[in-house]
């Protein structure tokens, strides 16, 4: 239950749950880690919200302690793909930050994930960001998850009682073949998780797209089977 006391031989972890690969894998991890899970899933009301029925099912099958979608309408401020009028794009990966990118998403993320594991006397978030294959998103890099631990230290009551928080980022320094290897090793099942931006109206996964790219060729690196039915191969 919210605020309840933790054990530290027992401790709670928020996890960022978005219903994609790497969330998955690290909410994985987390409770590899002994951590009891409150999976924390934000229904931003993107265009690819399949993710949601995802999450809800990897919240499922990992038996976590709580699993909360939070409805934030971010479509009111548009200005990326996943939440405008703007076409999805489909020419491959590039150096540039793409139109994919939303603005300040893992900022807003982490904050909320932060006021709730303050409010259940939680030290520690768990995101599943790495700062290999990443499209070139700005809040993935590992500047951006220290970043955030240091601001959390100055924000929070725990924080100004001599308290810490840790942001746990395991899948950082992880290649989309590794984060394959790592659910794989877990025993996840890769056809729970969702990682499209532009799902066809049949459901599914449209193949061309950043997230898919690099999703199938981080599982044709690893020798593993995607499971996923595209409809479409680059």
């Amino acid at each position: 239950m919210p605020g309840a006391p933790v054990s530290s031989h027992n401790p709670l972890a928020v996890v960022l749950l978005s219903g994609g690969l790497d969330s998955m894998v690290c909410a994985g991890l987390a409770k590899e880690q002994g951590f009891r899970v409150l999976a924390l899933t934000i229904d931003y009301n993107q265009r690819h919200r399949i993710e949601l029925d995802a999450a809800r099912r990897i919240a499922g099958r990992l038996g976590v302690e709580r699993h909360v979608i939070l409805p934030l309408d971010l479509r009111q401020f548009g200005g990326s793909a996943l939440t405008d009028a703007i076409d999805v794009p489909k020419g491959g990966v590039g150096d540039d930050i793409p139109v994919t990118y939303v603005p300040a998403r893992n900022l807003v993320f982490l904050s909320l994930a932060l006021a709730w594991a303050e409010a259940a006397g939680s030290n520690d978030l768990f995101i599943g960001v790495n700062a290999l294959d990443y499209s070139g998103y700005p809040d993935c890099r590992p500047e951006f998850v220290q970043g955030f631990q240091d601001l959390a230290r100055i924000a929070t009551k725990v924080g100004s009682e001599g308290g810490t928080v840790t942001v746990h980022a395991p899948l950082q320094h992880l290649s989309k073949a590794d984060i394959a290897r790592e659910a794989a090793r877990l025993g996840l099942d890769p056809g729970d998780s969702w990682s499209c931006y532009d799902p066809l109206p049949d459901g599914r996964p449209c193949g061309e797209c950043d997230s898919c790219r690099l999703r199938r060729a981080g599982f044709a690196e690893a020798g593993l089977e995607d499971r996923g039915d595209y409809a479409r191969t680059p």
